[in-house]
């Protein structure tokens, strides 16, 4: 490898919201994360509803009214096929 060229790989601790540590390397070092492994819902098997600023509320406000965009499962039926 050259030499000069190649960016500081430190010693990083990266601390999620959840209160996880994580200590690791990089080049970038030590920084804050929202979401971890410890606390993911893919990782976790529990459902988590990751709202930023209200997004998700906004969007139900936005299309409560609208009917017909997406039918409910319970409501949808195959269609049959003629022959």
């Amino acid at each position: 490898m050259k030499e000069g060229i190649h960016p500081k790989y430190v010693e990083a601790t990266i601390e999620c919201a959840c209160g996880n540590v994580i200590h690791t390397r990089s080049t970038r070092g030590s920084f804050k994360i929202d979401i971890c492994s410890a606390c993911h819902p893919f990782f976790t098997g529990k459902q988590k509803l990751v709202d930023s600023a209200g997004r998700v509320e906004r969007f139900r406000r936005k299309y409560a009214n609208v009917k017909g965009a997406m039918p409910a499962a319970d409501q949808a039926e195959p269609a049959e096929e003629k022959q």
